[in-house]
């Protein structure tokens, strides 16, 4: 499954940088897209993703396959997005382990599911079924989350391992959501990180967040903050050669300084990865 191999360092190609990204298209190994934003038929979007297509690979990266919601798979979506697949061939598909709609509400939010083995059951059924049908690899990403289930008895790590590992397929390991979720919930973010099959880890995501009064919010609206590079440095160590995005989504800077974050962190790759004589 998958038919285009990716590596090295891309970034969240939003409508913004298109004009940079043909100019430049040398600064980036690959683009990750928003998947929803490319799942109609037709139109100048779809133009321009077949060009971005034919310069690097494209990672589509979901916010509404809602895995963990109660509800069916929604195949009407599902059909969308693998006409999307057939379009761009890419290496795999990622969305997030979370619930965002129940029957017809849609929460416009990444909420966190119950960490049960039952509950990993039923999101591991869904995910092979998933990845059966789209016949690419599926990732499945952290998400950052500030609150908890009583109902709860496994760690998020555990959970998430269990699912992959059940169902076959992978991990989109956002270093940013672990800082995040890390420090609201009180739990030591290296003990995520080394907990993880280190063979279903397939891609990172880098990001900034915000601080607030008592917690630290997923923001993606600023540059990446430093304990997410002191954990993307760290995690070097556990996984050899993954694929990362930069991500921003709001208060999106100029391409340059995308391109100087990117930089950064093939700096600190390259550095954790060279050998001491």
């Amino acid at each position: 499954m998958g038919n285009r191999s990716v590596s090295g360092f891309g970034i969240g190609l939003r409508p913004i940088h298109y004009g940079d990204f043909f100019n430049n298209p040398s600064d980036v190994d690959f683009v990750e897209i928003i998947s929803e934003n490319f799942m109609l038929d037709g139109g100048r979007a779809h133009a321009i993703l077949a060009e971005v297509a034919e310069i690097v690979p494209v990672i589509p990266h979901g916010v509404s396959l809602s895995i963990g919601s109660s509800d069916d798979i929604d195949w009407d979506y599902l059909n969308r997005l693998k006409r999307l697949v057939r379009a761009i061939n890419p290496p795999w598909v990622s969305d997030h382990l979370c619930w965002s709609r129940h029957h017809d509400l849609y929460m416009h939010n990444l909420l966190p599911v119950p960490q049960t083995p039952d509950v990993a059951v039923f999101i591991s059924e869904k995910a092979r079924i998933i990845q059966d049908y789209l016949e690419v690899p599926l990732l499945l990403e952290n998400v950052s989350s500030y609150v908890t289930y009583t109902d709860s008895t496994m760690t998020e790590w555990d959970f998430l391992s269990e699912i992959v590992s059940t169902a076959n397929c992978y991990i989109l390991l956002d270093i940013n959501n672990v800082v995040v979720s890390g420090y609201n919930h009180g739990f030591n973010p290296i003990d995520y990180i080394t907990a993880l099959p280190r063979d279903r880890v397939k891609q990172h995501h880098l990001a900034g967040y915000r601080v607030k009064d008592n917690f630290i919010l997923d923001s993606h609206d600023n540059a990446v903050s430093d304990p997410v590079w002191e954990l993307y440095r760290e995690s070097i160590q556990f996984f050899d050669s993954i694929p990362v995005v930069l991500e921003r989504d709001d208060s999106i800077p100029p391409w340059n300084e995308l391109i100087h974050e990117l930089t950064l962190a093939k700096k600190i790759y390259a550095n954790a990865t060279t050998p001491i004589n």
